[in-house]
């Protein structure tokens, strides 16, 4: 099995004109669903700006980016965005009852031999198939932030994908320039069941006092080689991202080690999400993730 036609992405933020930048890259006609015309519009926007930063760094050019803008369309509606996809990708927001409206919905409209992908960080494939009447067809493509430079794809069975499905996203990622993992499903997966508790032991000792923003991410930056700290990440990941990973994460193992620390659980409910909002562990300069000043954050 082979993927040629149009892929359909559902989602227009920041994960979703991510996947569909890099699919109009390599030549893929592509459809942006998404229900708010001003988000298509800026994530138009949001892909021509990203491919200005990357013509500047010489990794693309004027004609692929005219090329790729020029394999894309954008659609409001659901059902005409996906008529003739031969792969959906859904990248909303990350919400279980969302995401199993939107996949019951594409399963009704969506060609019959189309696989059926989601972006999903957490939530389990298996379930979201068993929403639909292809659950063989479902699987998880988990790209990583910001998806036209990070290289790693984590592709995820549910307990009925099928085989030759698998083999089809594996080689299609590379045919991206990424780099498939093939995991299972299980809670997190595997790059969130290892990131999100060490995001949350992070938080769980600024909240203790141990040390203030900075030095915990100078800790891990200089001292295990990250290449940016575990709180200026939750920030870009975004703290209600976060949260929501660590609850599938305690829920699927009923393990208290994965509970959520309160001082996250307080930040979101305060409405201070990292990037996203302007302010996390950091602050930001509005509608970038441009750091404003460093953080003097009291965890209490």
């Amino acid at each position: 099995m082979t993927i040629t036609g149009t892929i359909a992405v559902i989602g227009a933020g920041t994960m979703g004109n991510g996947i569909a930048h890099v699919f109009a890259q390599h030549g893929f006609k592509v459809n942006i669903v998404d229900v708010s015309l001003a988000q298509l519009d800026k994530a138009l926007a949001n892909i021509a700006k990203n491919f200005d930063r990357q013509i500047a760094k010489g990794s693309a050019t004027e004609e692929q980016k005219k090329a790729a803008l020029a394999n894309i369309s954008v659609y409001s509606e659901l059902a005409k965005g996906v008529a003739d996809a031969a792969l959906v990708v859904e990248a909303a927001t990350e919400n279980e009852e969302l995401k199993l409206q939107i996949f019951e919905q594409i399963d009704t409209f969506a060609p019959k031999d189309c696989i059926l992908a989601t972006n999903t960080s957490s939530i389990s494939i298996t379930k979201i198939a068993a929403s639909t009447g292809r659950a063989g067809k479902v699987i998880g493509m988990h790209f990583m932030n910001p998806v036209p430079v990070m290289k790693l794809v984590e592709v995820i069975n549910g307990y009925a994908t099928d085989k030759e499905v698998t083999d089809a996203i594996v080689a299609l990622s590379k045919q991206l320039g990424k780099i498939p993992c093939e995991v299972n499903d299980y809670p997190g997966f595997v790059a969130n069941r290892i990131l999100m508790p060490m995001i949350n032991e992070a938080i769980y000792t600024l909240f203790e006092g141990v040390a203030g923003v900075e030095e915990i991410d100078t800790v891990m930056k200089l001292g295990m080689a990250h290449p940016m700290g575990p709180l200026q990440l939750a920030d870009f990941i975004g703290l209600d991202v976060c949260l929501a990973i660590l609850r599938v994460l305690h829920d699927g193992f009923g393990n208290p080690k994965y509970a959520p620390c309160p001082l996250l659980v307080n930040m979101v409910m305060a409405g201070k999400l990292g990037t996203k909002s302007g302010e996390g562990f950091y602050h930001y300069t509005p509608g970038s993730k441009d750091l404003v000043v460093s953080s003097r954050f009291r965890g209490q």
